[in-house]
């Protein structure tokens, strides 16, 4: 059982709205995660023309998905770390780069998936 009562369905509105908030949030302070959003809109429509299965368009769209999670997990990662300070610390710095380092993978994971299926 919960520790604050939240089961069911008050869980399940909660964790919309905290979700909702995060999504603002990541658009308000983020531009790469703004831009993300652009790739996304334009991608979609893009990967259910040029898809020629259900498989290729969910490929497509689901790795600028998966982009913009990993974009999140990083956004999160260095607002953790700046709040904890803003003295420079190898730990910190080593997490900053390990998240950007997530980001560059997913980016290079959409562009191959792209490539590959479009060739």
């Amino acid at each position: 059982m919960s520790k604050t009562g939240n089961t069911g369905l008050k869980r399940l509105r909660h964790a919309i709205i905290y979700s909702w908030q995060g999504f603002k949030m990541a658009f308000k302070y983020e531009e790469a995660f703004r831009q993300e959003c652009l790739v996304l809109l334009i991608a979609i429509p893009l990967a259910l023309w040029l898809g020629e299965s259900s498989v290729e368009k969910i490929l497509l769209i689901g790795s600028i998905v998966l982009l913009m999670i990993v974009e999140l997990l990083n956004s999160a990662i260095e607002a953790v770390v700046d709040r904890i300070s803003d003295d420079w610390h190898e730990l910190s710095g080593r997490a900053k780069d390990m998240a950007s380092a997530a980001v560059f993978l997913a980016f290079l994971n959409s562009v191959l998936t792209w490539f590959f299926i479009l060739i």
